[in-house]
């Protein structure tokens, strides 16, 4: 088996773990087959006073499970997540923390987030000035900056590596996978522990996003039939949190250790829309680049993508300007093409939907299955592309696939997978 691709070394997926609303791998893969949602009432936070009352959110998570309950009480929920599925994910992989202590300069992490524990500043900024100055606790502060997922995951599993931190808001999860991948064709690192992570589930977030007309709005008694990719009658996002880790190793040091392999990273890419603060780029530009440059860097050709795990939102910009830069790409072959969005059962997990993403494409190859996009019952004249409707598909050789994420400050990310 050759171990280079194009002179650099070949990165492989070897290990797996999630923090859902539809639960870790296994059932979330189950689920997403299904077309079930796991879009509910919210329960863990006061919503009485917001207009929304719907998301994607994560219950009967027990941080415990994995970090000590003293250490656990100080951080985040983010941080939380991250430690958690990266525990899942090197268990997945047949990896043990003294493995890991091991190689330790060899083993890198990259866990990219939008918001971090944000929540931490914001409740430590309303002890302050409600219950005066020694009331906040003192490591409420550090514990929402961006990077803690990305340190604890790093500390507790005594990675030493190169340690990074993207936060590239909804293409934090994409972009620290294919930039983890860039470790290991560079030589820096063997094994990198590489996600993304959100769990801002907060009634601020889902005041702002509503006050930005962003939010699906009027389903608070339908929560399952709220996000609608591609559907004529989509009429917003659904805010969700979670968390996806993988274990991604070099060919050589994989299959030295008699590893099960998932699947291989074959390239990714970033872009900026450079356009505006929120809005899209209506023409596509930036996501245009970045699936071209993914290609590129992939060395596939476009008429070799047999599936795309779109970024897929249920806004009206969103899906109808993925939709035609898929096109401008693939150009006639995008008919052809099945494509349909996690999150309309998952909803927009902002920087952890691209690694949850990326673990379903995953779960495709493995499988050779095509989740449904759900709740797509009117087509859209500006949305003319096989969404792979409501029900799943099984997709014989299926062997390479692309997956996309765009966010807010035009950030955009396409990661391109294959089977080994």
């Amino acid at each position: 088996m050759e171990l280079l691709r194009n002179g650099r070394p070949r990165v492989v997926i070897t290990g797996m773990g999630a923090v859902t609303c539809l639960g870790g791998v296994k059932s979330l893969w189950d689920n997403l087959k299904a077309g079930r949602s796991g879009i509910r009432r919210i329960e863990t936070i006061p919503i009485e006073h917001v207009p929304v009352k719907i998301g994607g959110e994560v219950r009967d998570f027990d941080p415990n499970l994995y970090i000590d309950a003293k250490e656990s009480r100080r951080m985040g929920r983010a941080s939380q997540f991250a430690v958690a599925a990266a525990h899942m994910a090197i268990e997945d992989a047949g990896i043990t923390t003294a493995d890991i202590e091991a190689e330790g300069e060899r083993v890198g992490v990259v866990v990219g987030t939008s918001l971090g524990s944000h929540e931490m500043a914001e409740q430590s900024t309303f002890k302050y000035k409600t219950g005066g100055f020694r009331k906040p606790n003192p490591l409420s502060l550090i514990n929402s900056l961006p990077n803690m997922p990305a340190h604890y995951v790093s500390r507790f599993l005594r990675a030493l590596g190169p340690l990074n931190a993207p936060s590239t808001a909804c293409a934090a999860g994409t972009q620290s996978i294919g930039e983890a991948g860039e470790l290991i064709k560079s030589g820096r690192s063997d094994v990198v522990i590489t996600g993304g992570v959100e769990a801002v589930l907060q009634d601020y977030a889902l005041a702002g996003f509503d006050a930005m007309a962003a939010l699906a709005n009027e389903f608070n008694d339908d929560p399952a039939g709220a996000s609608r990719p591609f559907d004529k009658n989509r009429s917003g996002f659904v805010f969700s949190e979670g968390c996806g880790v993988v274990i991604i190793e070099s060919l050589s040091h994989a299959l030295k250790r008699g590893a099960r392999i998932y699947a291989e990273i074959l390239g990714h890419a970033s872009s900026s829309d450079a356009f505006h603060i929120a809005a899209l780029d209506p023409e596509g530009g930036g996501a245009i680049r970045s699936m071209r440059w993914a290609l590129e860097n992939a060395h596939v050709n476009a008429e070799d993508i047999q599936y795309i795990n779109a970024h897929g939102t249920s806004t009206q910009a969103n899906d109808a300007m993925e939709t035609l830069a898929i096109k401008r790409v693939f150009g006639e072959q995008a008919y052809n093409i099945p494509v349909s969005s996690t999150k309309s059962m998952i909803g927009h997990a902002l920087g952890g939907s691209g690694a949850i993403e990326v673990i379903s494409c995953v779960m495709s190859l493995v499988e050779q299955v095509l989740h449904p996009t759900i709740n797509y019952t009117t087509p859209d004249p500006d949305c003319d592309l096989d969404y792979v409707p409501n029900i799943a598909r099984e997709m014989k050789d299926l062997k390479y696939i692309m997956s996309n994420s765009f966010g807010l400050g035009g950030q955009n990310a396409s990661i391109v997978l294959g089977t080994l």
